[in-house]
Parts: C-alpha cells; structure tokens; sequence
C-alpha cells in the first residue's frame, strides 16, 4: 500500500527536480569549478614527500601552538603514515581546508552583517537554529541531485553543516564590544568603518576564533560521515570497514580521525588564546 505523500515532501521534490532540470548547467559549472580546486590542493599536499610535510606541520604547531602540541603533531602523523592511511588522511584534510574556508570566507561576513542589523539578526538566528538542530545526514540528500556523488557534494553538505559557528560567535563577538569603546569612538567622530575594523573586530577576534575552531571541528565530522556519498578519505575507510565487517581496518580509520581532531582542535585553540 503506497503511503500518500505530504505537501512538504511534493513541494521538496518539485523544487529539486526543476532546479535541476532547468540549472543543470549552472551545478555542472560549480561542481567542474570545486572539482579542479579540491584536486589541485590535494595534488599539492600529495606531491610533498610525507616526512617534509610533517617536518612542516611540526613547525606549524610549535610556531601557532606549544612545544608539547608540536611533539603530538609528529608523533601523531607518523602513526597515521605508519598505518598507511597518509593518502587518505591528506584527501580529508584538503576537504576540511576548503570547507572551513568557505564556511569562514560567507559565515564571517554573515556573522558582522547579523551583528550590525538587528533585522537580519531576527531572521538569521531561527535558521541557524534550524540548522544545528537538523540531523547531519540529512545535508547529504539534496546535494545528490545537484552536484552527484563524489568530493563536491562533501565540500557543498560540509559548508552548510558547519557555517553556523562561524555566523554565530561572530555576530555574538561583536555585540559583547563593550558600549563604552563605541561611545569613546563616536565621539571622536570615528566612522562605522573605522569603528568595525579597528575596535569591533579587533576586539571580538577570540570569540571569532572560537567559532573558527567549531567549524573545524564540524567540518572534519560531517567530511568523515561523507564517505556515504563518495567523499573518500578516512571516511571511506571506515565505510569500507563497515561494508567489509572489518572492525580493524575501521578502529585504524578512526583513530587517525581522532589525531587529525585533536591537533586542529588544540592548535586552533593556542591561536584563540594569543588573540585574546
């Protein structure tokens, strides 16, 4: 007995099947522009022999970080490689690079524009709700049709899964300035310009970088659950290891996930506290 849709879900279908009728060719230019990117990053990462790109990791770490974050670095890096799980592991981080760019480049604009227009702050914070409460594997269904399986449709769900943070710590980074500072530079005639990137920002910059750190943290979370639409990556290992009954084979995909985590998370973190 087939069960009668509802409303929603006619409407739903309606829509995705006429943008994608009528706007194939602008999906098929977006998913061609992000496919050349996504691979020419990996490509680079890829041609760097494995130690010179740990060697510069380490020196990323200890120069952002702490010496004992720098030691992790390496020490998890080398475990990854010793695994056999570099190619995969350098697929996920060029996927979590350029989702949590795009998530930043459109969710900070966003975030000061929600901060400064108490307008689009009322429509902008229901739908962030929305969005967070959304389950994640729900994002991986409408990216499908518009631009296929494959490395695209991960970086389109990642950046809508993980915009959020990005939008909210920023809008709430501004709106903590405290009232005095926009007093002082009122009265020396300070314009909203000058007010924006020379008091606002500077000052809003640790809760900014919270926010930076979230979306990291959820881009290397949803780019591991899109493995189920062709993502690659550890991902994938641990979807091969499900579809094998390889329990092994996905305790090691996972605990090279949980590494990557934690040096982003703590280095990112380090980056926060100097611009506190």
């Amino acid at each position: 007995m087939m069960i009668p849709k509802l409303p929603l879900d006619i409407a739903v279908d309606a829509f995705i099947d006429y943008t994608t009728t009528h706007f194939s060719f602008v999906t098929k230019a977006i998913s061609g522009i992000m496919k050349v990117g996504i691979d020419s990053v990996n490509d680079f990462l890829m041609f760097i022999p494995p130690l010179i790109l740990i060697i510069l990791f380490v020196a990323f770490a200890w120069y952002f970080s702490t010496k004992s974050i720098a030691v992790f670095t390496a020490s998890g890096l080398l475990v990854i490689w010793n695994l056999g799980l570099w190619a995969a592991s350098i697929s996920t981080l060029t996927l979590v690079i350029i989702s949590t760019f795009l998530s930043i480049l459109a969710g900070v604009p966003l975030g000061i524009i929600a901060a400064l227009k108490s307008g689009v702050r009322r429509i902008t914070m229901p739908v962030l709700d929305f969005m967070q409460t959304m389950p994640a594997f729900v994002y991986l269904i409408p990216a499908i049709p518009f631009f296929g399986l494959g490395v695209v449709s991960a970086v389109f769900t990642t950046v809508i899964f993980s915009m959020p943070p990005a939008i909210r710590l920023t809008c709430l980074g501004i709106q903590q300035v405290p009232g005095e500072y926009i007093e002082a530079a009122d009265s020396f005639g300070a314009t909203e310009k000058q007010k924006l990137f020379q008091i606002q920002l500077p000052l809003a910059m640790p809760t900014i970088m919270a926010g930076v750190n979230q979306t990291i943290m959820l881009s290397l979370s949803m780019v591991v659950i899109a493995a189920m639409i062709g993502a690659g990556g550890l991902g994938g290992e641990v979807w091969r290891a499900i579809q094998r009954l390889r329990p092994g084979m996905g305790f090691e995909a996972g605990i090279a996930v949980v590494i990557m985590a934690i040096i982003l998370d703590r280095i990112t973190q380090n980056i926060r506290k100097k611009t506190e």
